[in-house]
């Protein structure tokens, strides 16, 4: 009887853990799922500065600002080396190549290097690209220019750093010559639209500059470069062994020159 009892026991014990993996199953599941694309969160390790956590969590947020056309966007808000969310000193606006969109700054982890190094990121997607609608309100240089101030000013950006790769130059360029005033420094990768401006225009520019090229991009990064050394304040990053998108090419290299122009510039501050 003794030997039946105890048989009768584990039977039940074995139905009872059972039915509590089957009840909680689902919360296990749910609690392993990726967060949603309004705000994710991923790991990173750090490159540049003292040693700390190896891990940082990063949350990627997207948003939409109103407007003709509407801006999508991404953002990483900066945080400490335990993790916790702080003031940025600067602001590091995001443009795209013809071929990218905001998304490839995150997938590359620039973002996420940004935010853990102390730096708010802001990346939009450019019109007609991505998530963010084409217009035609912006066939003209003054347009594009106004695109990008209703973008800083929307998003409370006052310590911009404007990074602009490729393409985004019909937005940059104009940009720098008509509001240089408003930027803390510019990071041109390769941007078209360096030709249409003069040594003279160049030379009145103080904005601190990280000019970035591959050393394979022989066509449009050679040329950019020949014509963005004339601004007085500028430092270069050649990329060997890069092609035109040579943050692709070299994002550890990109992002170590990156945060080390950026941690000059916060000096400054």
């Amino acid at each position: 009887m003794n030997f039946l009892r105890n048989r009768l026991v584990m039977l039940g014990l074995m139905l009872l853990a059972t039915l509590l993996l089957y009840l909680l199953l689902p919360s296990i599941r749910q609690d392993n799922m990726e967060p949603s694309n309004e705000a994710r969160t991923i790991g990173l390790v750090g490159v540049a500065g003292p040693p700390g956590p190896p891990i940082l969590n990063v949350s990627i947020r997207t948003g939409q600002l109103p407007g003709d056309p509407p801006l999508f966007f991404r953002e990483a808000l900066p945080v400490d080396r335990e993790g916790q969310q702080i003031l940025p000193k600067l602001q590091m606006v995001l443009l795209h190549g013809q071929a990218f969109t905001s998304k490839t700054w995150e997938e590359l982890g620039t973002m996420a290097v940004l935010a853990a190094n102390g730096y708010q990121a802001l990346a939009m997607d450019l019109p007609g690209y991505g998530k963010s609608p084409d217009s035609e309100a912006l066939k003209t240089e003054q347009n594009r220019v106004d695109l990008i101030s209703r973008f800083m000013e929307s998003l409370g950006v006052r310590a911009a750093v404007l990074l602009s790769p490729s393409m985004s130059g019909h937005y940059s360029i104009p940009f720098l010559m008509k509001n240089s005033a408003q930027l803390r420094g510019y990071v041109p990768i390769a941007p078209v639209g360096t030709r249409s401006y003069s040594a003279q225009h160049y030379k009145k520019i103080q904005t601190p500059t990280l000019i970035v090229f591959g050393a394979l991009d022989t066509n449009l990064g050679a040329q950019s470069h020949k014509n963005l050394i004339q601004l007085p304040n500028h430092e270069v990053l050649k990329l060997e062994g890069a092609r035109h998108a040579c943050y692709m090419d070299k994002p550890h290299e990109f992002h170590q020159g990156l945060i080390k122009f950026l941690d000059k510039l916060k000096q400054d501050i």
